[in-house]
């Protein structure tokens, strides 16, 4: 059985995990790099006036291509800026001799997040370019990079991983010429070599279990066969949708969300102690220990906070 003590180290692993976000981050440097490149190649075409590995009996012809490192606010970036035989070319997006590019990152993710509307995306892409270009070099940098995004959301995943974070984030995006909440569903995924692993993003109103029941389910279509941990929220319905699909699976409530919802409950003249005897519960060595500790707990803070005990009670199995 698990140990509340391995308990309080996943639960760290996680809050480290979530809040830096590396791997989305790492997802959104590759995304980066290929939508450059292939508005790059986009550009060419355009100026040349006929696709690549298309023969054309034209004097100007594409003629290799200049490799250079640029900075983003995510990183270095090398970029294959193609040439032409005349020296004519001029590319829009990352022009000659500029070595900084800023402000990318939120226009990335949100060609991501608005990657089911075209027309959205051209309106970014545009803004993105900040110069006039035609709709038909936009419309096939909107090809490619969706099908990029299709592919990375469809590959194939390990058969197995022994932990599965599973959580949600809420974000603000533009629509229909308003600011609105979306909720973005992410699983995170530690590999059998130790490695984190952006499993998926995935895109909706807001969060629910039968949304993450489709996730799941996505995940399993996907070659994951089986999930040994799954560290999850508080979610009403959650752990039920994880083991309809991964049944199997053991499901731990992550101790951050626990002690983030008991804390509600506490004003500020009792929220330090109150936070140093959870501790004492969620810290314990032993599980004898843990749970002669919330006995405790209930005896001190039981009568005042009600809504806290019963709160690490019914979710004690978790």
């Amino acid at each position: 059985m698990t140990t509340q003590s391995d308990i309080k180290k996943l639960a760290e692993q996680m809050a480290g995990s979530m809040k830096s976000f590396d791997d989305i981050k790492d997802f959104q440097k590759q995304l980066m790099q290929s939508f450059i490149d292939t508005a790059l190649e986009a550009e060419m075409e355009e100026h040349l006036g006929y696709p690549k590995h298309e023969k054309a009996d034209k004097p100007n012809k594409r003629n290799g291509h200049t490799k250079k490192t640029v900075r983003s606010d995510t990183g270095d970036l090398e970029i294959s800026t193609p040439r032409d035989r005349d020296g004519a070319f001029e590319p829009a997006l990352v022009r000659k001799h500029q070595t900084r590019i800023s402000g990318l990152d939120d226009k990335i993710i949100f060609l991501y997040a608005k990657g089911q509307t075209t027309t959205e995306i051209v309106e970014s892409i545009k803004e993105l370019y900040d110069v006039d270009i035609s709709s038909s070099l936009v419309s096939r940098v909107t090809d490619n990079i969706l099908e990029d995004i299709t592919a990375w959301q469809n590959r194939p995943l390990s058969s197995v991983y022994p932990i599965v974070y599973l959580d949600c984030i809420v974000v603000k995006v533009r629509q229909d010429k308003q600011i609105i909440n979306k909720a973005i569903y992410l699983a995170l995924g530690v590999a059998l070599d130790g490695k984190k692993e952006l499993l998926g993003m995935w895109l909706s109103e807001n969060e629910g279990a039968k949304f993450w029941l489709g996730v799941l389910t996505e995940l399993q279509n996907r070659g994951v066969q089986d999930i040994l941990i799954a560290c999850v929220d508080g979610l009403k319905g959650f752990p039920d949708a994880i083991n309809t699909v991964y049944p199997n699976a053991q499901v731990q409530l992550c101790i951050v969300h626990m002690l983030r919802y008991s804390m509600k409950f506490v004003p500020w003249t009792d929220k330090k102690a109150v936070a140093a005897d959870l501790k004492a519960i969620y810290g314990a060595d032993t599980l004898e220990i843990a749970e002669a500790n919330l006995e405790s707990f209930d005896q001190v803070w039981g009568d005042k906070y009600p809504h806290v005990v019963k709160s690490w009670r019914s979710n004690w199995e978790a």
